[in-house]
Parts: C-alpha cells; sequence; structure tokens
C-alpha cells in the first residue's frame, strides 16, 4: 500500500480499520460486527456525532450499541463548541497517548472526509484560540455580518480572503481569529503538515459505496424511526440553549427544519419532508467527496461480503 503521509511505520496506531461512508450506509453496524469479532474498539470520526443533545438526529449508537464493544469521541462535545478537524485530531491523539484504545484493532468509523484525512495523512497544526477571541469574532459577526468581515480580512489577509467567498461566514471567521490569536495566516498554519496518526502501511482503507436506490430507501425509514425516538424532543432541547444558529451543531440535519415545524413556520409533514431531502443530498455529496478526494489506496466496498473478502 503507498504510503502518502511521510516514511512507512512513522503512524502511532497500527492494524487500524477505517471505515468511511455516506450517512445511512450501514458503516456504524458494520464496524460494531467487526469490533465485536476482532476484540477492537470504535473511534466515531463522524463531525456531527461528536455533539452530545444530539443522540437522535446525528443516528449516534445507542445504549445497546455502546454496551456491545467500547466506543470513543461520541457525545463529547457540546452544542455550543465549533469542533474542528484539528480539536478532534487531538482528542484522538489523547486516546493514544492515554493508552485506552487497547490491544485489538482501531475502529475509526464515519462520514466526515477531511476527518479520515487528518487522520491518515496528517494535517497542520492550529493555535488554539483563547475564549476571548472567539467571543470577540463571534460578535463582530452578529454585529457586523459576515461581508463586513470579509472586507475587513480583504485588507489584513488577502491571501485567504481571495479562497473564500464573502458569505462563508464560518471560514471567515475561522480565518479572522486564528490571525487574532497567532499573529500569523491561516494559511501559514495550513503549510505545515503534521504526521498521519495511523501506520499507514499496516491500516486497512475503506469507503462503503452503496447501491443509491437502496440508500436512498434507508434515509426514509432511518429519518422515520427518529422522529419515532424522540428527535422532536431532542430539537426541542437543542432550541431551549439560545445557541448562535451559526454554529455547526446548530446545522445538522433536521434541526432547522423541524424546529421551523415548532414555531409554526411550516407544516410538520412539509419539514420532514425537507429534512429526507436534506439528507439525501449530503449522502451525494460525501459520496461525491469520498469517490474524487480518496484514492486508489481505499478499497471500495459495495456490500458486507466485499468487506469479509477483503478481511
Amino acid at each position: 500500500m503507498e504510503d502518502s503521509g511521510g516514511q512507512a511505520g512513522e503512524g502511532r496506531v497500527k492494524n487500524a480499520i477505517l471505515i468511511a461512508g455516506p450517512t445511512a450506509s450501514g458503516k456504524s453496524a458494520l464496524a460494531l460486527e467487526l469490533a465485536q469479532r476482532k476484540g477492537g474498539v470504535i473511534v466515531n470520526t463522524d463531525s456531527m456525532q461528536g455533539y452530545s443533545v444530539l443522540d437522535v438526529l446525528t443516528a449516534r449508537p445507542g445504549p445497546a450499541d455502546l454496551g456491545r464493544a467500547p466506543h470513543f469521541l461520541y457525545g463529547h462535545v457540546h452544542p455550543a463548541t465549533a469542533y474542528s478537524t484539528g480539536a478532534w485530531l487531538r482528542d484522538v491523539m489523547r486516546l493514544i497517548d492515554d493508552g485506552v484504545l487497547g490491544k485489538g484493532p482501531v475502529i475509526f468509523v464515519g462520514g466526515t472526509g477531511l476527518y479520515f484525512r487528518a487522520l491518515a495523512e496528517g494535517i497542520s497544526e492550529m493555535p488554539e484560540i483563547p475564549q476571548r477571541i472567539r467571543d470577540r469574532w463571534r460578535y463582530e459577526l452578529k454585529e457586523q455580518g459576515a461581508v463586513k468581515l470579509y472586507d475587513l480580512l480583504l485588507r489584513q489577509d488577502s491571501a485567504v480572503a481571495m479562497t473564500l467567498k464573502p458569505t462563508d461566514s464560518q471560514r471567515v471567521v475561522r480565518a479572522l481569529e486564528v490571525l487574532d490569536a497567532s499573529g500569523r495566516s491561516i494559511l501559514e498554519w495550513q503549510a505545515e503538515r503534521g504526521r498521519p496518526l495511523i501506520d499507514r502501511e499496516s491500516a486497512r482503507l475503506f469507503v462503503i459505496e452503496p447501491d443509491r436506490a437502496a440508500l436512498v430507501g434507508r434515509i426514509q425509514a432511518r429519518f422515520d424511526r427518529m422522529l419515532d425516538q424522540g428527535a422532536l424532543e431532542e430539537v426541542k432541547r437543542l432550541t431551549a440553549l439560545n445557541l448562535d444558529p451559526d454554529l455547526p451543531a446548530m446545522k445538522a440535519i433536521g434541526v432547522r427544519e423541524l424546529g421551523a415545524a415548532m414555531a409554526a413556520e411550516m407544516d410538520i409533514a412539509e419539514a420532514i419532508e425537507r429534512a429526507k431531502i436534506a439528507t439525501r443530498q449530503y449522502a451525494k455529496r460525501q459520496a461525491t467527496w469520498f469517490r474524487h478526494q480518496m484514492g486508489p489506496e481505499w478499497q471500495r466496498i459495495h456490500s458486507r461480503d466485499d468487506l469479509e473478502t477483503m478481511l
């Protein structure tokens, strides 16, 4: 297998199994089956499943599944936090340093492509952002809006501004707070790539590519189950926190749609249909990203039988 992240063996987790795939593709169930069979542990590699409160809407493993194998980095981040790829990678490093991942294989499973890329290829270290600086720029965003902050970024760091859209509030604010906290452009930080956390030579890398029609059916059925399991109550609890709507957790699929229904801004049936459509669109974007961004070292699997053969 090619090792694009540096010299062979430089990774810190050997014999890792990485399972990426679009939402509702069955990757969590597959990871759990492997963990039980091989005595392994599971590490969440999905940005939304790391948030607390959103148990149901992010399809996080339930208590029964959590009891069948050790799971890490699920529901450990408060929704008020703008959790990043760098923060996730640091959490993985802490698990490694603390020696809690066990002797069996570590199975990384999820749908966030940037997490997998950081894990397998390394990522540039970003500076820690003091809370006062983070709060300042979020206040400025609320007061001035994304376009005015973009104009400010254009004057202070034109190189990074030219790579962003003026309306991309999250990335504009991120660039400004990194510049404020460190005195350096975020582009300089991004150029300093770290090392992979896995040993690429011994790792097995898989991408699930499910049949599109079957995936659509699973998405429809899963959202109906989410409603039965308390998705509306979950959105109500999240809304009660009065969080900034630009925070990543507030953009979880279903939050905006079901919130609008509870506020009588749209019919519940329309809200449900819009959430299902948004989920299908998200799954399509994920599949496109995996297809174009993950190289030939990632083995494509179309069924459980494919994985059985490859392992």
